[in-house]
């Protein structure tokens, strides 16, 4: 594999299930969850039903992510609703904010 094709790869965007997965093991792990992160629906609010985290739960699961993939979460961002939807949704929120 040439020099370029190897840099080419390694700057392209993560696979989005693959994303997915990784953080629902996160989520599993922070949380100490005594579930499979397999387990865990890409489209199941993780909020309240679902997943049923609360605000304190929120919180660490940001803390852990924000740690692992270098990007900010602001407990007080009127955004939060959108991103921890649902796995997918925060999933996608990480990528967005990993390619910046």
């Amino acid at each position: 594999m040439s020099e370029k094709a190897s840099l080419l790869q390694q700057t392209s965007a993560p696979d989005p299930a693959a994303l997915e997965r990784e953080i629902a093991g996160l989520i599993v792990q922070a949380l100490n969850l005594d579930i499979d992160p397999r387990d865990i629906s890409p489209e199941a609010p993780l909020y309240g039903e679902g997943l049923g985290l609360d605000s304190i739960d929120i919180l660490e699961v940001a803390l852990v992510v924000s740690k692992q993939y270098g990007i900010q979460l602001r407990a007080d961002s009127e955004e939060n609703g959108e991103i921890f939807r649902s796995l997918r949704h925060f999933a996608r929120y990480v990528a967005a904010q990993r390619m910046k």
